[in-house]
């Protein structure tokens, strides 16, 4: 790193420093965001907290890279080996040096990719998963499309400016919440350097998120910067459970990026947090039993459901269950018979089965016989049956009487 290079990286550090220790009261209120577009979401449910311009349509240079990432997260495995194809890069782009024929595996070209931010591992991954790159920009329109990013299109893997290239904040923002909820990935994109070692020699990359490097609530996720595009970050900040997702798009400088950036961070993360909003170990209901008289049978959520919701936000939970509620046996634990729907703030959170806690007993042709005779003791039932058994022994001696007393073939 030149000396220009660290006094930069030393004034940014004062500068998120500053935005750090600011007055906790100054992120309750909407943050005066420069940039020309900009948003913020909660990464849980796609809530937009701020925005500014969401669907202004705008060159997205690097974050390109987050849709190559995702092809390579469907149709990779993370030893499989790539062999580099010959990229010619420009003096300014950023590469990882990969020589024509050197092979990498897909797990260091990804770290490459969202780390480093490698042109020519973008274009390793793009021939080696589609032959060419024309095929593979054509997998990712296609997945946009599947996505519903409806504002967003790509002309190659990598993000040089080109008139087709482009994105919005709220696509960017839809496509991060999708690959955050990816193991691999969002351990990648949180590591602040990594050392490659499977090409021709070790190799170790630095995190150009500076905010990964230096800020510790924030784990994400891809820087961008061209000419034309300006300086563009999806970030992403966790606290306390709660996760929320950042775009600017056009910023002036790599600082101003950084700086609002992390303004959006703080302020979305002051106003959501991570709430249980119902346990799966507690019984929401008791269910009697069809044949059973007295007996009941508690009733739970299938999983544990927690929430990231605003701060101070009313959470319910409404049972949807049959009319009359009466099981019927058997039935065997965690079966499913009805619904539970929780609220944030009179709004659908989730949706999960409610479950047996336990198994359900059947009851036998003769306590069903004793019940719907009318007899609702097993006491009763038994005499019931002694009675049927009578009738029919007497029966059957009637009609041998009648026969002669003869049994069998005559």
């Amino acid at each position: 790193m030149g000396r220009a290079a660290v006094r930069s990286a030393r004034t940014l550090a004062g500068l998120l420093v500053a935005a750090v220790i600011a007055a906790p009261g100054a992120a309750a209120k909407p943050p005066a965001i420069r940039a020309p577009e900009a948003i913020l979401v909660d990464a849980a449910s796609g809530t937009v907290v701020y925005a500014k311009h969401p669907d202004g349509r705008r060159a997205i240079a690097s974050t390109t890279k987050l849709m190559t990432a995702l092809l390579a997260l469907q149709t990779t495995r993370p030893d499989q080996v790539l062999t580099a194809v010959p990229y010619r890069a420009t003096p300014a782009e950023s590469t990882l040096g990969l020589a024509p024929g050197e092979r990498m595996m897909v797990h260091d070209l990804m770290r490459a990719l969202l780390l480093a931010s490698a042109n020519d591992a973008a274009a390793t991954l793009a021939h080696g998963i589609a032959g060419s790159e024309a095929a593979f920009v054509a997998r990712m329109n296609a997945e946009a499309q599947r996505l519903h990013l409806t504002g967003t299109r790509y002309a190659n893997p990598i993000g040089l400016d080109d008139p087709d290239n482009y994105s919005t904040p709220r696509d960017l923002a839809a496509l991060a919440r999708r690959l955050m909820r990816d193991p691999a990935f969002a351990r990648i994109v949180d590591l602040p350097r990594a050392t490659l070692k499977s090409g021709s020699h070790p190799r170790t990359v630095l995190n150009r998120n500076l905010l990964v490097r230096d800020v510790p609530f924030v784990d994400g996720v891809k820087t961008g910067h061209t000419n034309h595009a300006g300086y563009i970050l999806v970030g992403a900040g966790r606290r306390r459970g709660a996760q929320v997702i950042s775009v600017v798009l056009g910023e002036p400088s790599e600082t101003a990026r950084d700086v609002e950036t992390l303004t959006l961070l703080r302020y979305g993360l002051s106003r959501f947090e991570s709430v249980e909003a119902l346990p799966a170990a507690r019984t929401l209901a008791l269910a009697p039993v069809k044949y059973f008289d007295g007996l009941k049978v508690r009733l739970h959520a299938s999983r544990d459901v927690r929430l990231t919701v605003r701060r101070g936000a009313r959470v319910d939970t409404h049972l949807r269950l049959p009319a009359p509620l009466r099981l019927t046996g058997p039935l065997p634990a965690g079966a499913r018979v009805g619904t539970i729907t929780v609220l944030a703030d009179g709004r659908r959170a989730a949706r999960v089965p409610l479950v047996t806690e336990e198994p359900v007993p059947g009851a036998s042709f003769w306590r069903r016989a004793a019940i719907r005779a009318g007899a609702t003791r097993p006491t009763l039932a038994l005499g019931l049956v002694g009675v049927v058994l009578l009738a029919a022994v007497q029966l059957r001696g009637l009609v041998l009487r009648r026969m002669g007393g003869k049994v069998g073939p005559g």
